[in-house]
C-alpha cells in the first residue's frame, strides 16, 4: 500500500490511542503535513513528514510505511522514523519538573493536597534565627 488516511495512519502507527481522537487532532488543527493542515481524510505517501502538536511538545516522524491497519508495538520503527527536535524533549521535561505550576483547562480546582504542593513549591522558605543565636554572648 503507497497511500493511507492520515488519521488512520496516526492510529496504526500508535501516535493516537484512538482513530477518533487521530481524527479530532485533524480536525482541529494539531495535524500539519510538510507544513499544511490537513483533514482526517488526506492521503499520506512515503517520504512525507507528519507534525503532530500535543501541548507543549510539536512531534515529527517521517513516513517509513503507509499502513491502515494497526501494528504491534514492536514493528514501530518499520513503520515512522521520529525526527523531532531535542530542544523539544527538553520543554517537555521542564514542564514535567514544573509541576504543577500551570494547570491544564478543564482540569478543574485544585485538591487540598495539590494546593499545598503548590505553595510549598512557589512560597519562599522562611527561617527563624532567633532560636540558633543569643544576642547576649
Amino acid at each position: 500500500m503507497e497511500e493511507a488516511r492520515i488519521d488512520k495512519w496516526l492510529w496504526a502507527a500508535r501516535i493516537f490511542k484512538t482513530r477518533s481522537i487521530a481524527a479530532d487532532a485533524c480536525k482541529n488543527g494539531r495535524v500539519t503535513v510538510n507544513g499544511t493542515t490537513v483533514k482526517p481524510s488526506r492521503l499520506l505517501k512515503v517520504g512525507e513528514t507528519v507534525h503532530v502538536k500535543k501541548p507543549p511538545v510539536t512531534y515529527s516522524f517521517r513516513v517509513l510505511k503507509a499502513i491502515e491497519q494497526r501494528v504491534g508495538a514492536k514493528l514501530v520503527p518499520e513503520i515512522y522514523e521520529n525526527v523531532t527536535d531535542p530542544k523539544m524533549y527538553e520543554l517537555l521535561e521542564m514542564s514535567r519538573i514544573s509541576g504543577f505550576v500551570d494547570r491544564a483547562r478543564g482540569t478543574g480546582r485544585p485538591t487540598k493536597k495539590d494546593r499545598r504542593a503548590m505553595e510549598a513549591f512557589t512560597e519562599p522558605m522562611y527561617f527563624d534565627f532567633d532560636d540558633d543565636f543569643d544576642a547576649d554572648s
